[in-house]
């Protein structure tokens, strides 16, 4: 079974960006030459966005093999299908790697044993709550990302032709 998501490298320092071409071709099997432009947010650094169509499982493919470098500022995405559920990775240099489960709509899942574990923790006093939905949620990565997720002067438009 394929799906199909998204890449969107949203730093990447010069020099990086052909060692991400590479790593995306490995894990596609294909040859890859992403449309870098400047990150705005970051001076000296780029951004690029790929659409990508694989089997299930590819989006972990893709996040693994990107999530070593730590000047690298990444988001990869999974539509679901008829057998998996989407997903979607973030990662920042600071953060590390985020990694959800996505429902049809977009929205995040979180499994029923990571809730009753910060209902748990929250309980113990060892964090808040609030705090800890907001971690699950990937609020942190969505807080770091935002400003870069901006594309800038040059970047591709995606327009909507229909909305259901």
């Amino acid at each position: 079974m394929t799906t199909r998501g998204v890449l969107y490298v949203h730093s990447a320092p010069r020099a990086l960006c052909p060692h991400v071409e590479w790593a995306v071709a490995g894990v596609l099997g294909a040859r890859v030459q992403l449309d870098w432009i400047r990150q705005p947010a970051s001076p000296g650094t780029w951004r690029a966005e790929f659409s990508w169509q694989g089997e299930t499982g590819t989006a972990s493919r893709l996040a693994s093999a990107l999530r070593g470098w730590q000047l690298l500022r990444f988001e990869v995405t999974a539509e679901p299908c008829a057998t998996a559920e989407g997903e979607r990775y973030s990662a920042t240099p600071e953060l590390g790697i985020f990694h959800a489960v996505t429902g049809i709509h977009g929205d995040i899942l979180i499994p029923e044993d990571r809730l009753r574990a910060a209902l748990a923790r929250a309980a113990q006093g060892e964090t808040v709550l609030e705090a800890e939905i907001s971690r699950l949620l990937g609020k942190p990565w969505d807080d770091e990302l935002e400003p870069f997720r901006y594309a800038g002067e040059g970047a591709p438009v995606r327009w909507l032709h229909q909305v259901v």
